[in-house]
């Protein structure tokens, strides 16, 4: 039985706000791992700054905790299986090189792909470094994109529910996600007004070059990509933790878009006008707070 290994790694914020939405991501996807079919031996969660309660987390987001994580997995992992990568952060380019920013040093792709070559295994998945055998998938197309992502959040979305589920055969493959994040990202910056300022690639036939557009046919020499993102996934897609009732399940999916409204335009924040971004936060929290009342009048409380 083919095994799957999970490495999520939240690295610097750069402020409170940004941190919080970041922690949040990393620990939906933790907290999902399990029904996905990444055990907790199998899972490795490293945050910058663990906190009490962080019941999930599994250490400090280092340079040195990465490469124990990947140098783990490459001892149970055999040449079929799946190691996962997720890192969700900021980034810093100086015209040559991006890097991970890390609470000490930080990582750049020449780093990632050392640790990754000491991997067994012909599948290797890192969302956010290129070779044959991995699939690499980034929020942006290029270092001078360096605001804040929308992406990061979507795509884990996408990975612990059913929404992307386009062939619906209950498994969730990276072209899946990457197409359904990419949509979402999409619609947020339209819905706000806004010129995107990310524009996510997908790389896996190790040629270096990422596509935005990609699809499991591989026809087109314009765009390989895609083949091999169609056939990997993290795991099973199985119960998201709504409620089995239809008219209840529909007020939470309500709910839960408008809390995921809301962390976009939190993200968004420094893009827009001022007091745009303000009237929109009060119609967005005013509208949480009705739903949420909604829900519990339906569950009789």
């Amino acid at each position: 039985m083919l095994k799957a290994f999970l490495l999520i790694v939240v690295g610097l914020a750069g402020d409170p706000e940004h941190g919080k939405t970041f922690h949040k991501w990393g620990t939906t996807l933790a907290e999902a791992s399990e029904r996905l079919g990444v055990p907790k031996e199998r899972l490795v969660y490293l945050v910058d700054q663990p906190g009490e309660g962080d019941t999930r987390v599994t250490g400090k987001a280092t340079r040195d905790e990465i490469g124990k994580a990947i140098d783990g997995f490459g001892k149970q992992a055999g040449p079929e299986d799946v190691v996962f990568i997720m890192l969700i952060g900021h980034g810093s380019y100086d015209g040559r090189e991006s890097k991970f920013n890390l609470p000490g040093p930080d990582m750049a792709a020449g780093d990632f792909n050392l640790l990754l070559k000491r991997l067994p295994t012909k599948q290797v998945v890192l969302v956010n470094a290129s070779a044959p055998g991995r699939t690499i998938v980034t929020a942006t197309r290029s270092g001078a994109e360096h605001f804040t992502t929308l992406f990061g959040g979507f795509f884990i979305d996408a990975l612990t529910s059913e929404a992307a589920d386009a062939d619906k055969n209950k498994r969730i493959s990276v072209l899946e996600a990457f197409k359904f994040a990419k949509t979402e990202v999409t619609r947020a910056y339209e819905r706000e007004g806004l010129l995107a300022t990310e524009h996510a690639l997908l790389d896996d036939d190790g040629d270096k070059e990422g596509s935005a557009d990609p699809s499991n046919a591989g026809t087109d020499p314009k765009n390989k990509d895609g083949k091999v993102a169609s056939v990997v996934s993290l795991g099973v897609a199985g119960d998201d933790g709504l409620p089995a009732d239809p008219k209840l399940r529909a007020l939470h999916v309500e709910r839960r878009d408008l809390e995921r409204r809301v962390e976009s335009l939190r993200l968004l924040k420094e893009s827009m006008d001022q007091a745009k971004y303000t009237s929109e936060l009060e119609k967005l929290v005013t509208a949480i707070a009705l739903k949420t009342r909604e829900i519990r009048a339906a569950e009789g409380k």
